[in-house]
């Protein structure tokens, strides 16, 4: 049982997108370990009050047509603060996605919520603390050597091949499911296969500005028009294209927002 001197209550959200502080939450699971021991689950479904993009919805399977009679966050709000009362607060990336997503909707609604008083503990950073994902825990893992002079170039690239090697071995016709629950099995000494699952094909820009959506469209993935279709705003808008050529954007994402410009003007 767990040493606590208050109840501990861990979050889960699944929200409209990944941005806390403009996306909403439409499925909220809160479980509270009471100081006795005991444990109470609670769960709430929520209309955010904006529409959920498709591209969320794949991850989640939530659709608008499951929210649209569910209550407002703001309905619900007192009944989660009266859950969570004092307690502390935990989950898996919850410091840095749930709780501030949380605070943001509470806020939102008009109640204030202090994290004055509260401990927050986070179950992924105990993960990454305990099972480090660096290239010397791989090595280690994978090779059964610790890496020697780790941060020398010609070092970190010799254990990279010899992790990529071990990799192929160990997990050569092991299964693994997908979020959508299909079964593949990823890891073939094959180098078109391994591009196939181990790149992000949806990245058009390497850094993720501009991806591709599940029509194989190109579209922003940041700012104001965020999941809109690059080449349709250039042809509204062209002064964006030169805002983002002047902007903190990397070559080549200038690069890719430069071809798609030319190809409005054909």
């Amino acid at each position: 049982m767990l040493d606590l001197t208050k109840p501990l209550v861990f979050i889960d959200l699944e929200t409209t997108g990944v941005n806390p502080a403009s996306d909403r939450i439409i499925d909220m699971a809160a479980l509270k370990a009471n100081v006795n021991g005991t444990i109470e689950t609670k769960t709430w479904r929520v209309n955010p009050g904006v529409t959920i993009p498709e591209v969320t919805t794949k991850i989640h399977g939530i659709k608008n047509e499951d929210v649209v009679d569910a209550p407002l966050f703001s309905a619900i709000a007192p009944q989660v603060l009266d859950f969570i009362g004092t307690a502390d607060l935990g989950g898996y990336n919850s410091t840095r996605f749930d709780i501030p997503l949380l605070i943001e909707e509470f806020m939102r609604a008009g109640f204030d919520f202090d994290l004055k008083n509260r401990k927050l503990i986070d179950a992924q950073h105990i993960f990454y603390m305990m099972e480090p994902r660096n290239l010397g825990a791989a090595y280690k893992f994978y090779c059964g050597k610790k890496l020697e002079n780790a941060h020398s170039a010609v070092a970190d690239i010799t254990a990279t091949y010899e992790v990529f090697l071990a990799q192929i071995e160990k997990y050569k016709g092991v299964e693994i499911e997908t979020k959508t629950g299909k079964l593949i099995t990823p890891i073939h000494n094959n180098i078109n296969t391994l591009a196939t699952y181990t790149s992000d094909s949806q990245a058009v820009d390497l850094v993720g500005r501009i991806v591709l959506n599940e029509k194989g469209i190109e579209v922003f993935n940041f700012g104001k028009y965020k999941d809109k279709s690059i080449e349709e705003i250039f042809k509204k808008e062209p002064s964006y294209y030169h805002w983002m050529m002047q902007g903190d954007f990397t070559h080549y994402t200038k690069k890719i927002i430069t071809q798609i410009m030319l190809r409005t003007k054909v």
